[in-house]
């Protein structure tokens, strides 16, 4: 009887540990991140974007440039902001301490409970590959500007992105090293970095490596799917199951070359378009997009990390939120939203949001009050313009587009009321919390009667 008794009990224990597992999933995790851009015609408000970030597990925020709005709208959110000073601005922050003082003191206000957690600044993206090619050599002037204008003890990283371009060679990822033409810009970039405690910031694409070998095991590669497998000819016992790692270990690679071991990388963009034009056709589809995403973020929260940096994930900044139908190029350009703008449900199941919930309805009410941030007449800060990449195997950046709901939709009623109670839902962490302490008293109390029969 007693045997029975304890067999009954199995379910209960195994429920458990099941609830255990799944934890991770619906708790906020640091090291996935999403771009915010803003080259469409069609988006919600900020007020609307951030609530449904909150609705899922992504913790950070890159934007490419500084609207008071939307900087704002993240206010208390706890998702922290990574800021852009357009290349625009690039020669006035170099030439000018006091306008790139001036341009900290709009754009990072003084931390408080209520202001936006903003952790990092880059200064410009893919600035190598500018259309301009004098701003190369005032970009680190520029960084030390933005750097020296930061208030003391300041934990904020300054940093710029850079394209996938930057490496001469990276296959196999062993081999992987930085362009000798770019050393004049990219030593005393890689000096910088490694003196500030700064990343290196990088967007590698395995969307655009496909396209430049569609072969259906190159697809796999890509797609986080099933495939033999690509060994490292050139460090023993290293084989590489995806493109993204090998990507990733390429750059790390290159660091390592130059002597730069201790300069981390963050995935400044990596994204699949679901959508495309007649000569992408099989490549940017929603099936493809969904396997990416997919595959990508359950690889970042297995903790495996890559061949070169196990048992770490990568920091990576998904792109992006929505689809940005303004964008310049192909039609795949216009087409990497993981939400709709107009919904806000999402394009495809990414595996982000809460518990597999469905994301955020439009917001109603007014956006919330807004932090001081204050335009400076020293920087002009035109409205964020992304740097196309020159080679065809890495993009430009690409954008945005979302749909998803959280609140229930419909009334005005019911938007207000989620914008200033957060949909009477406590926190993401509360949430984790509460869920956690409940699973744990289950089992106690299971397993004190599995002892006690």
């Amino acid at each position: 009887m007693t045997g029975r008794r304890q067999l009954q009990l199995l379910p209960l224990l195994l429920w458990g540990f099941l609830q255990l597992v799944r934890l991770p999933f619906s708790a906020s995790q640091s090291f996935i991140g999403i771009n915010y851009g803003d080259v469409a015609d069609n988006l919600p408000p900020p007020a609307s974007t951030a609530r449904l970030i909150q609705s899922t597990t992504i913790t950070k925020v890159r934007l490419y440039g500084t609207d008071p709005a939307v900087i704002s709208a993240f206010a208390g959110t706890g998702i922290s902001l990574l800021l852009g000073a357009a290349n625009g601005d690039i020669p006035n922050l170099a030439s000018s301490p006091a306008a790139a003082a001036a341009w900290v003191a709009a754009h990072l206000p003084s931390a408080t409970s209520s202001s936006p957690a903003i952790t990092a600044v880059s200064v410009g993206n893919e600035v190598l590959f500018a259309d301009d090619p004098t701003l190369a050599s005032q970009l680190v002037p520029a960084l030390e500007n933005i750097h020296a204008a930061l208030p003391p003890n300041s934990t904020v990283k300054v940093s710029t992105v850079n394209a996938m371009d930057v490496l001469a060679s990276s296959d196999p990822p062993s081999s992987g090293a930085f362009k000798p033409d770019l050393a004049a810009a990219l030593d005393p970039l890689l000096a910088f970095l490694s003196k500030t405690g700064s990343p290196f910031l990088v967007n590698p694409y395995p969307y655009f490596a496909y396209l430049s070998d569609p072969r259906p095991e190159t697809l796999a590669f890509c797609l986080f799917q099933t495939n033999p497998g690509r060994p490292d000819a050139g460090a023993a016992g290293i084989t590489y199951a995806n493109m993204f790692d090998a990507q990733v270990d390429a750059v790390r690679a290159a660091l390592d070359a130059k002597g730069y071991k201790d300069v981390e990388i963050v995935v400044a963009e990596t994204g699949w378009p679901h959508a495309g034009g007649d000569d992408e056709a099989g490549a940017a589809t929603v099936e493809n997009a969904r396997a990416f995403v997919a595959g990508l973020v359950s690889h970042l929260r297995s903790m495996a990390g890559t061949p070169r940096m196990p048992g770490k994930p990568v920091d990576t900044y998904l792109f992006a939120v929505y689809d940005e139908d303004l964008k310049p190029g192909k039609p795949s350009e216009k087409s990497f939203g993981l939400f709709q703008t107009g919904t806000l449900a999402e394009t495809y199941p990414t595996g982000l949001v809460r518990n597999g919930t469905a994301a955020v309805a439009p917001a109603l009410a007014p956006a919330p009050t807004a932090v001081p941030v204050r335009p400076t007449p020293a920087v002009a800060s035109p409205a964020p313009a992304r740097v196309p990449q020159v080679n065809p195997v890495q993009p430009g950046s690409a954008a945005a587009a979302g749909p998803s709901a959280l609140c229930a939709p419909g009334t005005a009623t019911t938007a207000a009321r989620g914008a200033a109670a957060g949909c009477g839902k406590p926190s993401a962490a509360e949430s984790s919390r509460i869920r956690t302490v409940s699973v744990i008293r289950i089992l106690a109390g299971v397993w004190l009667l599995y002892l006690l029969i």
